[in-house]
């Protein structure tokens, strides 16, 4: 099937900007000449590749092409590199799926150091966001799967570590004779997700049982450490974020020295690699300044800092 690239880049904006309107400003063409170019495609396709709703979002078949935009869009970048006509040419959407936790540490370094894309954040737990890549709704993640996913390179970053923390007067009250299975069963957590295990890998490992733990779902790295220093309740923090609250007292370790630590490995589309090896050293260059290099091993490992 013989691709029109204007009516496939017509489609990537509308689906980036999620409506027509936004599409013909970025383009420089009217709103029915935006809508032609989809219609035509759509024809030569033979299947609808946009829900018009607000936001317009993709069909299945329209997921499939707005990747194969990116690919492209991705493959003439590395193209314009190898032939030093890098320099100014136009930003390359790409959409990357990341985990809460490094967004808030380490990674927005390595953007801001990347220059030629206009990034698209997903945001997903470490073990979870490695289905976007498989699934190709992104180009690249980090992720906590070690195993290479089909089609992609895989490289170790480091483990990210991670304190048990609350407020001192939650301390106090909740824990007066120290960590516990019955203290943990009763005194309130944080959990950002359901799909977030680390509170309760933490109990796991500090008591050897399995816990039912009553929890607060706050999905918001900030707001965690805020949460708990206020006394909401206890969570698994980045040491990186709560140090200095450590250190000021404002917040303690359950157990002290007794943390876990997550590894994780950025998984990019062999396709899209050449391209984003700028990214790729930003990404290990950052990661060496806040990742653990001596801790990889399974997500959930203790380890004494």
């Amino acid at each position: 099937m013989k691709i029109d690239y204007d009516a496939l880049a017509a489609l990537a904006a509308v689906l980036r900007h999620g409506s027509f309107d936004g599409a013909a400003s970025e383009l420089g063409l009217t709103q029915p000449a935006v809508s032609l170019r989809i219609k035509s495609l759509e024809d030569k396709v033979g299947t609808v590749l946009i829900q018009r709703a607000r936001p317009c979002t993709a069909t299945a078949a329209g997921a499939r092409l707005l990747r194969h935009a990116e690919e492209v869009g991705l493959l003439e970048k590395a193209l314009a590199e190898d032939l030093g006509q890098a320099a100014g040419g136009p930003a390359r959407p790409l959409r990357l799926a990341v985990n809460a936790d490094s967004l808030a540490t380490w990674i927005l370094p390595a953007l801001a150091e990347t220059e030629g894309f206009l990034f698209e954040l997903t945001v997903d737990d470490q073990d979870h966001s490695a289905d976007w890549l498989k699934r190709g709704e992104v180009a690249a993640a980090i992720t906590a799967r070690a195993a290479p996913i089909p089609g992609c390179d895989c490289t170790a970053l480091g483990a990210l570590p991670y304190a048990a923390t609350c407020a001192p007067a939650f301390a106090a009250r909740w824990f007066p004779d120290g960590v516990t299975a019955e203290a943990l069963s009763r005194a309130p957590c944080l959990t950002f997700n359901r799909k977030d295990r680390l509170q309760a890998q933490w109990a796991e490992a500090a008591t050897g049982h399995r816990l039912a733990l009553p929890t607060h779902f706050l999905p918001t790295p900030q707001g965690f450490i805020t949460a708990a220093k206020l006394g909401i309740g206890w969570g698994m923090n980045p040491v990186a974020l709560v140090k200095e609250d450590l250190a000021a007292g404002r917040l303690v370790e359950l157990r002290p020295g007794q943390r876990l630590a997550t590894p994780l490995y950025w998984q990019v589309s062999r396709q899209a690699a050449p391209a984003l090896a700028p990214l790729t050293r930003a990404l290990k260059r950052q990661a060496a300044l806040f990742l653990d290099r001596d801790q990889s091993g399974k997500p959930g490992q203790i380890g004494a800092n």
